[in-house]
């Protein structure tokens, strides 16, 4: 048993080492979007400096640590071998649980999931101890530490509210005092704001945080204490009179300072508060196993299913070693994770003033409820203020117009340093309290108040913004009640099945983490056939005949390979064909947006406009196609799943020349649009001839319906079919006829080097 005991506890430290690297790809959300958003710094800049803080930051959790070992059960009533079962359980649910959050790019709670899985795992392990020995539940509670669960709990959720509160009013009073144009502003108020955000960095960081840190001695904590007001003041008036020189002499950007100072602070805020999350367990295992060799050789007659833990109730200072070796481990996931990177751009598109590309999240019926509401309350508000107050209020929120070609920021300087500073203040003082609130809970909401009040989530936005914010809230929620159950699952096992299940747990736990981390399933990339929104007119005709070309060629091959699917009653093949026509209207979907971003990115004559517009209503035409074969193939599947039967006879082999035909129609169209070149009487003799095939197996569908009282449904699949075959040979005209007009267009050397005004309009 001591062999196995060893082995296990081997194997927390190991998890401990991939729930750092699992936890910090979830976590660097809170302390990197700012800086990557507002583009303040290099990428490889911001992680140094967010690195340094995590390496310091680490230095000061050591208090935390009494959170794993006695925050959220009485280790008294436990014995060495139900805590050992905890710990592991706890353990191989938070890596599990925290690495599919980090798939799916969602930002979750860290400090939740390790929360709700000790309290899950001893819920359950005392309820079982309980039932075995005396057949009721009576005397639950006393298992669980009620008062500091509830209060970790209560903080948890109580600092949703807080941060978003915080950061939407604070946010509204600095953007009215600075505005979208705070250049001005910022000339005469850029030094004294600086110093501010500056010193309350350093109150709320050093001289709150410290009392936690490892190696602080009670001499420098009492010489803080008594001197605090003269260290603040000198460091307010000393660094807002430095900054302020610097503005008014050498245009300095003092913001940039406050932005890097901010994700120090919050890396180093969330190192000391977050740690305890991903290696509180294994070092609270650790400290067990110490204890349980103390006692064994004070009392050999001790066994770990006789040895309360109800020393783990004792403070003891974590040794430092341990702590910068976990801080290491988290720079390296910070450098090396590309999860890291996918979670970390799904808070800033959530917080982003930028709207010219597609929303990440869809819109719910929650967030359309509480967009309507707003604009109900703002209405009333209207009517209660001033027209001058209003006027003066909305003059501080108006944006400056972007030029032509600029790609505008998610969000500016002064935002970024709002969301960091006031993150870092409101951790540092949890941390302070020894509570571990959630990081990832207060730097989002910090980061969705502000945004709200920035005016960042408009009309066009807010509710496709809300409804993510209330996906990401929900997963929160979800985090907590499956961190709970799977726990307690995790538990249960590990009572009933004992080493087997411990050692087959680990085994599969590793092999997922492997693949998941090194063997990522390849991420669905959307081929744009090299066309970009700043791409000259040329160019862009070039590969526009491109595009047409392959769109056709999939277009008729996902056609062709649905029906040899149908009609062989193939219903696996044909739902995999389906998924490609979902895929090509996915694609074809997302080039035509890009239409919007050429003319807010896009630049020149009108030619280049003209060129612009031949491509949308040329990718229009081809979404058109592509949702009618997608619907027509779902309406196939639909046929096949009701096990109907397919098409025999004289309808089978009409359907089967039809296709062969679209097939040869196929091939000459590739090739003259790929050259861009077909005469009138090619393209109409073409199209006629293919159309009066098509009108003669109508004509034959009727006869049938006539003589053999053929099913509705039947019927009207086959006339989608015909349908669908009309529509590619009616739309791919139109294209080919609009692609010989743009190069009428741009062949026209009298075209005016102007931008024409119809081309602002269609923005």
């Amino acid at each position: 048993m001591d062999t196995f005991l060893t082995c296990t506890m081997l194997f927390l430290m190991l998890l401990a080492c991939v729930n750092l690297f699992v936890g910090v790809s979830n976590d660097a959300v809170n302390f990197l979007s700012s800086a990557l958003g507002s583009r303040t710094a290099r990428y490889n800049v911001v992680l140094g400096v967010a690195a340094a803080g995590v390496l310091l930051g680490c230095t000061f959790s050591s208090g935390m640590m009494e959170i794993a070992r006695s925050g959220i059960f009485n280790p008294q009533l436990f014995t060495f071998w139900d805590v050992m079962l905890i710990f592991f359980a706890v353990m191989l649910t938070d890596v599990l649980l925290l690495d599919t959050f980090n798939s799916l790019g969602l930002p979750t709670s860290t400090t939740v999931s390790i929360v709700f899985e000790l309290l899950g795992a001893a819920v359950i392990s005392a309820a079982y101890k309980l039932w075995v020995s005396s057949g009721s539940l009576a005397g639950l509670g006393a298992y669980i530490n009620n008062e500091k669960a509830f209060t970790i709990i209560t903080a948890i959720l109580v600092s949703v509210a807080i941060a978003f509160t915080f950061g939407a009013v604070i946010q509204w009073l600095i953007r009215v005092i600075f505005s979208f144009k705070y250049q001005k502003v910022y000339r005469f108020l850029g030094g004294i704001y600086s110093g501010l955000c500056i010193t309350a960095i350093f109150y709320f960081l050093i001289m709150k945080g410290a009392k936690g840190a490892s190696f602080m001695t009670p001499e420098l904590l009492s010489f803080l204490d008594s001197n605090t007001s003269t260290i603040l003041w000198s460091c307010f008036i000393g660094v807002s009179a430095v900054f302020q020189l610097l503005i008014w002499f050498f245009n300095f950007n003092a913001l940039r300072v406050v932005i890097l100072a901010g994700t120090f602070a919050l890396a180093f805020a969330f190192a000391g508060n977050d740690l305890v999350n991903f290696v509180g367990v294994p070092l609270a295992a650790m400290q067990s196993v110490d204890i349980a060799a103390a006692a064994k050789a004070a009392n050999e007659a001790l066994t770990p299913q006789t040895l309360y833990m109800g020393a783990l109730k004792e403070s003891v200072r974590t040794p430092t070693i341990y702590l910068v070796l976990s801080g290491l481990i988290m720079v390296l996931t910070l450098w090396f994770s590309p999860k890291a990177k996918r979670v970390v751009q799904t808070a800033i598109n959530l917080s982003a003033s930028e709207r010219s590309d597609k929303e990440q999240f869809g819109a719910t019926t929650g967030g359309r409820v509480m967009v309507r509401s707003a604009l109900s309350a703002k209405k009333i508000l209207n009517q209660l203020l001033p027209d001058s107050v209003l006027r003066g209020i909305d003059s501080r929120f108006e944006k400056p117009r972007l030029k032509k070609g600029e790609i505008a920021l998610p969000f500016d300087e002064v935002r970024a340093s709002v969301n960091l500073v006031l993150a870092s203040i409101l951790i540092a003082v949890a941390t302070s309290m020894k509570l571990p609130l959630s990081t990832t809970y207060v730097t989002f909401m910090v980061a969705m108040g502000s945004s709200l009040a920035d005016g960042a989530w408009d009309r066009e936005t807010a509710v496709y913004r809300i409804s993510g914010v209330m996906a990401v809230i929900s997963g929160w929620f979800l985090t907590g009640f499956t961190a709970f159950i799977l726990a307690g699952i995790a538990v249960l096992l590990c009572i009933w099945f004992g080493p087997w299940f411990m050692v087959l747990g680990g085994i599969l736990v590793i092999i997922r983490l492997f693949k998941s981390n090194f063997f990522p399933k390849k991420e669905k990339v959307i081929e744009t056939e090299g066309i970009e929104p700043g791409m000259a007119r040329e160019e862009l005709r070039l590969k526009l005949n491109h595009a047409i070309a392959n769109n056709l060629d999939d277009t008729v091959s996902i056609f062709s390979t649905a029906m040899t699917n149908f009609l062989a009653e193939d219903y696996e093949e044909l739902k995999k064909t389906r998924l490609r026509a979902q895929g090509l209207l996915d694609k074809i979907s997302y080039m035509r947006s890009q239409y919007y971003l050429m003319f807010v990115r896009g630049e020149g004559p009108s030619k280049d406009y003209d060129a612009r517009n031949y491509y949308y209503r040329t990718f229009s035409n081809m979404k058109d196609v592509a949702q009618d074969l997608r619907n027509t193939l779902s309406q196939m599947e639909d046929h096949l799943a009701n096990s109907h039967s397919v098409f025999k006879g004289v309808l089978r082999s009409n359907l089967l020349q039809a296709l062969n035909e679209l097939t040869g129609l196929e091939h000459t169209l590739s090739k003259y649009v790929e050259a861009g070149e077909i005469s009138d009487d090619i393209l109409l003799r073409l199209s006629d001839t293919n159309l009066e095939e098509v009108n003669k197996f109508q004509i034959v569908l009727m006869k049938q319906i006539e003589e053999h009282q053929m099913p509705l449904h039947r019927s009207e699949l086959y006339l989608s079919i015909l349908q669908l075959y009309r529509e590619i040979v009616n739309r791919y005209t139109v294209i080919v006829l609009l692609q010989r007009e743009l190069n009428f267009v741009l062949s026209d050397p009298d075209r005016d080097n102007g931008a024409p005004e119809y081309a602002v309009e269609q923005k």
